[in-house]
């Protein structure tokens, strides 16, 4: 259950707030729809209620907020706009990849492909998915980690009617099994054949909370559609005809041949069209688009024995059958005989209301029996019967009331009683049965599929390699070059060396993605503000530096040794302390690369951190060191071993001395100046974010 008060965005310069005091509820075991024209706040809301962005307000998700969840993603499954992932990864590969995030098994993956169909385009990459299956992969995203509640945001908007069926059946499927679904959409009908109950935005505002039924019959325009190779003259007609009695009656020409008649009637329709010898194609009664109802008159208003009973339900007459559902050209006279005479009466198709404990115990892996009833506390919520949103309803209705087709897959309970468009629902994947216990290896896992998952590691690493190459002979048929920075390729034209540029690039990527893909940041957030994740994205990116850095310098030694010889290829004599500085500068670049594209939510940010530390930080350490106050750090091992009065093990005096050295020099100095404000600033906007 989601339980929405107050949410009013920040106000805006000189504007009023966009969303303003938006309270609202989603029940357990059914489809809830937040409806409104484009620019309404549907969509910030949604943004508000997950916490991806600043506002007032509270929301509460079975009775606790977002950030009071341990595992959100567990408990919530999201799908806002197009499915957020690099476009180079697979499909599997990208659910792998959240598999982890979300501490589920990895099998998990396969089982949610095989639910939404993907199973054949699971090696496909995101960019080349077309609009239907990036929402089938959307929604498999939304139902990795077996959520209780699902919020989508325009879920069917640019799908096919095929597609858009099989999306909603899916959703109704979850409800049926006891969870809680909220969506949002800009089309009314859409809102009234899906939905439980709507929920109606203008201006920021709610201005309307209803239940489905409700809604088609006090906030959709009756119209009466009309297919006529004469809906010219036709319209004439019945506006003439129209003022000469004085009804409220709105004629509007459709596209080609159609017409919409809002204010009236089949039966009038149709005798005006007898009286003047026009023939008609289709005459049928349907709900149109949201706006004010005509002027109530006796001869305008709707007939009980056409929009009522079925008619509540799915939000078209009897006339009009099973068509908008299907798809499927059928005359009016032929949807007609089709629907049972039991439906067609003036009462709705009759109700069930079924107990449920009075709290809601429903765990992870545990769905209530599909048909159960839903209450809080000691109140009970009337059932409505599933929508039939199925894409493949082909068999055609009998004359007498069917029996509900039940998908021998499920788990059977208590059903609803029978009702003519009833059909089987989509299959959900299996619960999760068994929860993998909280794991340091559940973020390392993580950034391991997230880094290795696309080619941009490999083929940053590539280029890098082959500039180092190629820049190395250069400098050394050029002479000039002392031989320790040859085998880096670091020419002193240049700030960094191309492979230290690399590691920085590689690591603003870490946070830089997911700044653009919010849904890859495990639980929560545009930026994950998770210690152990961070821990994760240093020690990964460290990893990936000294393994460049080897390779850097192998490479170039080998170059230099067939291209030069053996002098430029051999091994310094101060080897030690200069192996020290190259690799902790590529670690250092590294690091500054992930927490700076983590502060600033940016992998240009991160990157220009990483160039900023030897074109602007060097220079003020360097002045500092030059200055006559400060003494230097000579003869610091010695005088370490008579401080502590122990032998150090394997000569580790030298190590912590030439570590010490390169951190006393400038660039070191500088290197590691920047890694403490940039870390500083790290933990301040987490703990910041936290007291918000």
């Amino acid at each position: 259950m989601i339980q929405a008060f107050g949410l009013t965005s920040n106000p805006r310069k000189g504007l009023p707030p966009a969303l303003d005091d938006v309270s609202f509820e989603a029940r357990a075991g059914h489809v809830t729809v937040l409806l409104g024209a484009p620019g309404a706040g549907k969509t910030l809301a949604l943004r508000l209620m997950l916490e991806l962005q600043q506002g007032r307000g509270l929301t509460y998700f079975r009775g606790r907020p977002l950030h009071r969840i341990a595992h959100p993603s567990r408990e919530v499954g999201t799908l806002l706009g197009d499915v957020p992932g690099h476009p180079a990864r697979t499909v599997r590969g990208h659910l792998r990849m959240l598999c982890a995030a979300a501490g589920v098994p990895v099998r998990r993956a396969d089982e949610v492909l095989e639910t939404v169909g993907l199973v054949g385009l699971r090696d496909e990459r995101l960019g080349t998915l077309s609009r239907g299956m990036d929402r089938r992969l959307g929604l498999a995203c939304a139902l990795l980690a077996d959520p209780h509640t699902l919020v989508l945001d325009h879920p069917a908007d640019g799908l096919s009617v095929r597609e858009a069926r099989w999306l909603h059946g899916m959703l109704r499927a979850h409800a049926t099994q006891g969870g809680t679904v909220l969506s949002t959409t800009s089309d009314p009908k859409e809102a009234a054949r899906t939905a439980d109950r709507v929920v109606t935005l203008d201006g920021g505002s709610v201005v309307a909370d209803q239940e489905a039924g409700e809604f088609a019959r006090t906030r959709l325009r009756p119209r009466v559609a009309v297919r006529s190779p004469h809906a010219v003259r036709l319209g004439a007609l019945l506006t003439k005809e129209a003022r000469a009695d004085r009804r409220s009656v709105e004629v509007v020409q459709e596209d080609g041949n159609r017409l919409s008649v809002y204010g009236g009637d089949c039966a009038e329709i149709g005798e005006a069209a007898f009286r003047h010898g026009i023939l008609i194609h289709r005459l049928a009664e349907e709900t149109g688009d949201m706006g004010p109802r005509p002027t109530p008159d006796p001869s305008a208003l709707p007939r009980s024995d056409e929009t009522t009973g079925v008619n509540d339900l799915i939000g078209v007459n009897d006339l009009t059958g099973v068509n908008d559902l299907t798809g499927v050209a059928e005359s009016p006279r032929t949807a007609r005989e089709s629907v049972p005479a039991a439906a067609r009466t003036t009462e709705p198709a009759p109700l069930v209301k079924q107990p449920r404990p009075a709290a809601e115990t429903r765990s992870h892996g545990e769905r209530p029996a599909p048909g159960t009833g839903t209450t809080t506390g000691t109140q009970t919520v009337t059932e409505r019967p599933p929508l039939p949103t199925t894409p493949l309803l082909t068999t055609e209705l009998p004359t007498t009331a069917p029996a509900r087709i039940i998908n021998p897959t499920r788990t059977t309970g208590p059903t609803h009683p029978a009702h003519p468009f009833d059909t089987a629902l989509p299959d959900l994947p299996p619960p999760i049965a068994v929860r993998s216990a909280p794991s340091p290896l559940r973020p390392l896992r993580y950034e391991l599929r997230r880094a290795a998952g696309i080619g941009a590691t490999f083929v940053t690493a590539a280029v890098v390699l082959v500039v180092s190459a190629l820049t190395t002979l250069v400098l050394a048929r050029v002479g000039h070059t002392p031989q320790s920075r040859l085998l880096v390729t670091w020419p002193a034209q240049l700030p960094l060396p191309p492979a230290a540029l690399g590691a920085g690039l590689l690591g603003a990527l870490a946070f830089g993605d997911e700044f653009r893909h919010p849904a890859l940041a495990a639980d929560r957030g545009t930026v994950p503000r998770r210690l152990g994740l961070l821990t994760a994205k240093l020690l990964v990116s460290g990893l990936t530096a000294l393994t460049l850095a080897v390779l850097t310098l192998g490479c170039n030694a080998e170059l230099l040794y067939l291209f030069h010889g053996r002098e430029l290829a051999r091994v310094p004599a101060d080897w030690l302390s200069l192996g020290a500085s190259w690799l902790g500068l590529m670690v250092g670049c590294a690091w500054a690369g992930v927490l700076a594209a983590g502060v600033f939510r940016s992998t240009t940010a991160g990157l220009a951190a990483v160039v900023a530390v030897p074109v602007v930080v060097v220079p003020l350490v360097q002045k500092a060191v030059e200055g006559t106050s400060v003494r230097t750090a000579a003869g610091l091992s010695v005088r370490l071993r008579e401080v502590l009065l122990v032998q150090w093990p394997f000569g580790g005096d030298r190590y912590l001395g030439a570590a010490l050295r390169v951190i006393a020099q400038p660039v070191g100095g500088a290197l590691a100046l920047s890694l403490t404000a940039l870390l500083c600033a790290y933990v301040f906007t987490t703990l910041r974010s936290r007291v918000r």
